[in-house]
């Protein structure tokens, strides 16, 4: 919740272990070789001439704003984590947790990992505690039936597992 005076901007942001870690890892690579390799396209760039029509140029220095960019956002979430412990079992579903659910509809089993927003992966079913699914589940306990709105109506699911 924020508080008077509190802004988004200086909210906390919870990460598990792993996802700090990723994060540290892509900022590394960012400074020390994504840095490097676009400073030496846009060296390679201006060798061609008139930078006024070169899209090579135009390329390597957007490529530049985008690292530069991402740098920033990762030093802001880094500056603002808290990293969540993983202790095994868990009553409650929350982030850091990874939870079984059963589908009630088609009787699927699917396993998500609630994690926050700048650790999603769709890839490696981590889903952020701010999606449908995972602010529907945020709090459950093991047992517990939750629906879940989507755009062609509701799902159902059951927590089946609930760790860390």
């Amino acid at each position: 919740m924020i508080q008077r005076g509190d802004s988004v901007k200086d909210k906390e942001i919870l990460l598990t272990k792993e996802g700090y870690e990723a994060l540290l890892k892509e900022l590394d690579d960012l400074k020390k070789n994504k840095r490097k390799e676009v400073t030496e396209k846009i060296k390679q760039a201006k060798e061609f001439g008139d930078l006024s029509e070169n899209a090579e140029y135009t390329e390597a220095k957007n490529q530049q704003a985008f690292v530069e960019g991402r740098i920033l956002t990762i030093e802001n979430i880094i500056k603002k984590a808290r990293i969540l412990e993983e202790d095994g079992q868990s009553n409650r579903v929350s982030i850091g947790c990874r939870v079984k659910l059963l589908n009630l509809i088609d009787n699927s089993i699917n396993e998500y990992h609630i994690v926050s927003s700048p650790e999603v992966n769709i890839k490696e079913n981590k889903i952020s505690d701010e999606s449908p699914v995972g602010k529907a589940i945020i709090g459950a306990t093991r047992g517990d039936i939750i629906k879940v709105k989507i755009p062609r109506g509701e799902i159902e699911f059951k927590v089946l597992d609930i760790r860390r």
